[in-house]
Parts: C-alpha cells; sequence; structure tokens
C-alpha cells in the first residue's frame, strides 16, 4: 500500500487512515485515536483504539512495528500523551522507538496530558500539526467538546415510527425498531461511554441499559433521573452489572453535566423519555441527535420531543447535514444541534 510519493498527499492519504482506524474499539472516557506508522513510503503498521485501561494506540502500533519503526514516520490523530496515567507516557514510547518524524493532526486541550509535540521536539523529532485536522477533529468530537466545555458531548438517541412515535398509546415500545438499529444503540452506549434516561422509561420499559457488544471491556455508566424516587431499586438497571449512578432530589441539568465530567465521563448518550430529551433540549445541552426510524406507522401515542413554547418556525431547533445510514428495515438519521430554541446560560452546544 502505498500513496502518492508528493509529501503533503502522503500525508493527507496516511492521516486519513489514521483518523479511520479511530473509529474500532471502545476507549471512553478515553479519545479514540489512531496511529499509523509509515517509513520510506511503505506502511509498516497501524492500529486504534483498544479500551479505557489498555495501551493506547501508539503503544499497540510500536509493539506490532518492533525495530521496523526506527527512522519511521508516525501519524496520530491526537497529540501523544505527555503523562504517567493508567499507561505511560506515548511521547517517550516514540522517542524510545526512534521515530523521525511526526505528524498530529489536533493538539490535545487535556492540560494533564498534553506537550507530547514539544516533547518529540525537544528529542529532535521532526513534528508536523494539523493535517487533516477536521476530519480528526469530528471522529474526536465528545473527547474534545469535553475537554473545551467542561461538560459532556451530549447526543440524543430517539427509536420511533414513521409517524414520530415512539410507543402506543398504551405505553407499548418493544420493538418499535429492528435488531439492527437495537445494536448500533448500542454501539453508541459503548462508545460514548454513559447513559442516561428517566425515571418513566425505567419504569415503563425496565431497560437494562448495557452495551452488548463483543470488544466491550468497560460497561458504560447508567444514569437515571428519579427526582421524586419513584423507583423501587429493584429495576434491572440498578441490578449491579454495571456501574449506575441513581440521581434524585431536585435535578439542576447543567450542574449534573459539569458534576459528571468532573467524575471523568466524557460523552453521554441520553435515550429518554420524552419530557427527558426535551430537557436537555431547552437546556441548550445536546450536540448530536441520532434517530433510527421505522417504516411502521402508529397512529397515536408520545412522541419523541416536545416544545409547546415554539410558536413560529424561525423558533425551532436547527440541525446540520443529517447522515443517513441503513439499519436493517429501519434508517439511522444523524445530525449536529447547530443552535437551540432558548438563549440561555451556556455556550453554543457546537
Amino acid at each position: 500500500m502505498k500513496p502518492p510519493t508528493n509529501r503533503s498527499t502522503d500525508d493527507a492519504f496516511w492521516m486519513r487512515r489514521a483518523i479511520r482506524l479511530s473509529q474500532g474499539g471502545f476507549p471512553a472516557p478515553n479519545p479514540p485515536v489512531g496511529c499509523v506508522i509509515v517509513k520510506d513510503g511503505q506502511w509498516i503498521a497501524d492500529g486504534g483504539p483498544t479500551f479505557a485501561g489498555g495501551n493506547h494506540a501508539e503503544i499497540e502500533v510500536l509493539t506490532a512495528a518492533k525495530d521496523r519503526a526506527r527512522g519511521a514516520t508516525a501519524y496520530v490523530t491526537l497529540e501523544p500523551c505527555n503523562h504517567h496515567g493508567r499507561t505511560g507516557p506515548c511521547s517517550e514510547a516514540l522517542i524510545a522507538a526512534g521515530i523521525a518524524r511526526a505528524v498530529v493532526a489536533v493538539r490535545d486541550p487535556n492540560p494533564r496530558a498534553a506537550g507530547g509535540v514539544d516533547r518529540l521536539r525537544e528529542a529532535g523529532i521532526d513534528v508536523s500539526v494539523g493535517i487533516e485536522s477536521v476530519a480528526a477533529e469530528r471522529s474526536l468530537a465528545p473527547f474534545l467538546f469535553a475537554m473545551r466545555h467542561q461538560r459532556p458531548y451530549v447526543v440524543v438517541k430517539a427509536a420511533f415510527s414513521l409517524d414520530g412515535r415512539i410507543a402506543l398509546p398504551s405505553g407499548e415500545s418493544q420493538w418499535i425498531t429492528g435488531p439492527a438499529a437495537r445494536l448500533a444503540g448500542h454501539w453508541l452506549r459503548a462508545r460514548l461511554g454513559a447513559v442516561l434516561v428517566g425515571w418513566r422509561t425505567v419504569a415503563a420499559d425496565d431497560p437494562h441499559l448495557t452495551a452488548r457488544l463483543p470488544g466491550v471491556v468497560n460497561p458504560p455508566l447508567r444514569i437515571v433521573l428519579d427526582p421524586h424516587q419513584r423507583l423501587t431499586g429493584k429495576e434491572r438497571v440498578f441490578d449491579g452489572t454495571a456501574p449506575t449512578r441513581h440521581v434524585t432530589g431536585p435535578i439542576n441539568l447543567p450542574e449534573l453535566m459539569r458534576s459528571l465530567h468532573q467524575d471523568g465521563v466524557t460523552g453521554l448518550l441520553v435515550e429518554g423519555g420524552a419530557r427527558t430529551v426535551s430537557e436537555f433540549f431547552a437546556a441548550g445541552l445536546v450536540n448530536r441527535v441520532e434517530a433510527f426510524v421505522a417504516p411502521k406507522l402508529l397512529g397515536a401515542g408520545p412522541t419523541w420531543y416536545s416544545n409547546p413554547e415554539i410558536e413560529h418556525l424561525a423558533d425551532h431547533v436547527r440541525l446540520g447535514p443529517m447522515e443517513v445510514r441503513r439499519r436493517g428495515n429501519d434508517l439511522q438519521i444523524g445530525a449536529d444541534v447547530i443552535g437551540r430554541e432558548t438563549t440561555g446560560e451556556g455556550e453554543d452546544p457546537r
């Protein structure tokens, strides 16, 4: 595998490969990093994230490359870490391996881990920064947002019929979408590292809120909003198979988001119900929507989002370009939130 020989073209080619590799594994709350090692225009080794607590991508790739890494170029989507956490600093590993050049897409905004670029340069390694940075920022969106804004990146996930219903009037809702869509939902839970629902969803559906996928080592944190303590504690979400946070008493969502960030949560999947989803939108806390639409018409029942205060089309929640994928017979439609209907406290959620 060899791209064109122009250096800038080569750099973009290999970095795009590193970005693709970063989409494997479930490293939350750590960033999903991809790494490729190339020597004389030839691929040596590559890899992506594994799980929080496991080797970082750079270590995995250097281990595979062995002595062939000496004199090579390392392409890394995020600045190599420069601190001792659960693993050693990747910057020192690259230096010890004899890397001659490093190409980094995005600098690390985490002050505890940043400094890898400077350390590599101090060791005499040629470092280029900013190659394919736009695409890399997108692949790292939850982590970068959390580091820059001190709160988790929030994705709202909803599964509904073509006429927008998440359940029948009786409350029956399992299952509106098919197995492929539900599997994609589990992927979102594992990828973001935390999932949140309101007490009504637990009472109605008794969900487990786990991520039943191969490769998931650290189950996502389960968060249940139960301000009036309506739940018994015997529901499946409290079964002890995954960490669970039961939030009771008055709930201030911005304060809760800051608290979760302090606990290390970088990404959060909000799965419902409709009232909980609507409150997250009203607070200006939603970064992205992932909607799963089934080819069914239910005719009546609750919808996934409601805001009676929107009286004019100009006040709608603005979404970016839609990304559409087939999930069996269903559609997954993803879009970033680029505006909101309130002007309350907080920054633009992009």
